[in-house]
């Protein structure tokens, strides 16, 4: 059975680049344009990995990060963080959440910058899922 990845983009190009790019890698694509549908979904589908942009409306995907890494039952899905934000603005935003809230929340498993290729995506995903 196809394994289930669900893809967080606000944008609708993007989440038919990736749909497009999973499907024909032979993974079975969720779909949510926000962190909140995000989240929802990662609960009642248990995806086996999850490919979240950082920069939505709604919840961010940086509050959404949060959420499955403090959540029992999602925190040990891997997540592919992908964003039009530096890597080093993003684990910095984390740093500063973590002093904040006091919990350190573990980085996530791959860092990939937007516009993203897609061999290098579909090589992290083919890794993480391996």
């Amino acid at each position: 059975m196809a394994k289930k990845v669900l893809v967080v983009d606000d944008e609708l190009d993007m989440r038919t680049f990736l749909v497009t790019l999973l499907e024909i890698s032979g993974y079975k694509p969720l779909i949510a344009a926000d962190g909140e549908k995000g989240l929802e979904i990662a609960r009642q589908k248990k995806p086996s990995l999850i490919i979240l942009d950082v920069m939505m409306p709604k919840e961010s995907g940086i509050n959404m990060y949060r959420e499955l890494r403090t959540d029992d039952e999602l925190k040990n899905i891997p997540v592919i963080m992908l964003s039009a934000l530096a890597k080093k603005t993003f684990y910095h935003s984390q740093k500063v959440l973590d002093q904040y809230k006091g919990e350190k929340i573990p980085e996530p498993e791959a860092y990939i910058e937007k516009p993203p290729e897609a061999e290098e995506l579909i090589e992290v995903v083919n890794k993480l899922l391996g």
